[in-house]
């Protein structure tokens, strides 16, 4: 669904959120440069441009509709009006095809509206924008209550701030069935153990009860997670009426000691309680394969842009092939079984399941 990222202060933003913004849209990087009002484009994978003193607007994509390539990438321009720009995070219902997409559509429109109207036209939607103009070099936010507002930058959406750091031991691990709906878009950080040794009981579903000492180091996986999916897992888990989460100290593999939240169950245990170390689903999960369906309705548009190099105007446009993607013979993601695919243009495995990619070797490796 996008991001649009503003920051207008000398202040340098996290890399942290710059890389969790491509990873979770890595369609393309559109940048407005506030110091200039340049426009330049860019692969996502390309945000460390964005670790600089230097005043910006960025877009990173989510391709929802309309194909994956440089002529999708925001902002646009808005029709003739070669002065006026849009970036949109959202997705606009009947509006863009299969080739143009919905953002680009709605720019094109209002060129050819009176610039006054553009504010009522553009709040109809849920939906969040920003427009500027590179001759008066002034910018408009539409919907600023939509934003989130951190350390003095502006964004879209805020599930690239992903500040909580919760472990995992039961059906939202890595690649399990959980995961696929709540934790694809957060950060892993890595697997561990607890530092203290705890009950972990496997009753069908895996319950962790709250009793210190007892039983032994549990094996975890930990996610930094943004606020709203820290409230879905909550939710989830039904916190704190069924599961209770409280903060313990969780020992990663290079034996660096983090405090993260964890989810504790009520349980009773004895002596006779029978205690794990680990839980392990027993059957691969179904998912739901929304990039690759994405993919399907772009007409086989790939995210990988050959030879791509920033420029600055939209009539410089490269030509992007059509058939980046090929498919391989059939192998398998070590973490959520989906099919993955093969671009040989840079010779590396993508996973639909995970949205992570793997170099031949670590997929040798598998």
């Amino acid at each position: 669904m996008c991001v649009i990222i503003i920051k207008q202060k000398k202040d340098v933003m996290s890399r942290e959120i710059a890389k969790t913004s491509s990873k979770i849209n890595p369609h393309g990087l559109g940048v407005l440069w506030l110091d200039t009002y340049e426009v330049t484009y860019h692969k996502s994978k390309d945000y460390n441009l964005l670790l600089t003193e230097r005043p910006f607007i960025a877009h990173f994509r989510y391709a929802t509709v309309g194909a994956i390539n440089r002529e999708n990438t925001h902002p646009f321009q808005c029709g003739n009006n070669k002065d006026e720009w849009l970036m949109m995070n959202g997705t606009i219902k009947g509006m863009g095809n299969a080739q143009m997409c919905d953002s680009k559509a709605l720019a094109i429109s209002l060129g050819q509206m009176p610039r006054y109207l553009w504010k009522s036209e553009l709040e109809q939607f849920e939906s969040r924008f920003v427009s500027f103009n590179t001759r008066t070099r002034s910018f408009q936010i539409y919907n600023r209550d939509m934003y989130t507002y951190k350390d003095g930058i502006w964004y879209s959406k805020a599930n690239v701030l992903q500040d909580n750091l919760i472990a995992v031991y039961g059906t939202l691990k890595k690649g399990y069935s959980n995961y696929h709906t709540y934790l694809r878009s957060a950060k892993y950080v890595g697997s561990g153990v607890t530092k203290d040794k705890y009950p972990l009981l496997v009753q069908g579903l895996p319950y962790m009860v709250d009793e210190k000492g007892v039983g032994h180091n549990v094996e975890v996986d930990v996610f930094k997670v943004s606020d709203k999916s820290f409230n879905d897992i909550d939710l989830l888990e039904g916190h704190p009426k069924w599961y209770v989460r409280k903060q313990i100290p969780i020992t990663l593999k290079d034996g660096k000691t983090i405090t993260c939240w964890l989810y504790f169950n009520p349980k009773e245990v004895d002596s006779n309680t029978k205690m794990h170390k680990s839980y392990a689903q027993s059957i691969r999960p179904t998912v739901s394969n929304t990039y690759h369906s994405n993919l399907s309705s772009m007409s086989g548009q790939a995210s990988i842009w050959d030879g791509f190099e920033p420029f600055n105007t939209p009539s410089e446009v490269t030509t992007f092939r059509d058939d980046e993607y090929i498919k391989s013979d059939k192998k398998d993601c070590m973490f959520c079984f989906q099919d993955l695919q093969f671009d040989d243009t840079i010779n590396q495995y993508h996973c639909s399941g995970c949205n992570d990619w793997y170099t031949m070797a670590e997929v040798e490796n598998f």
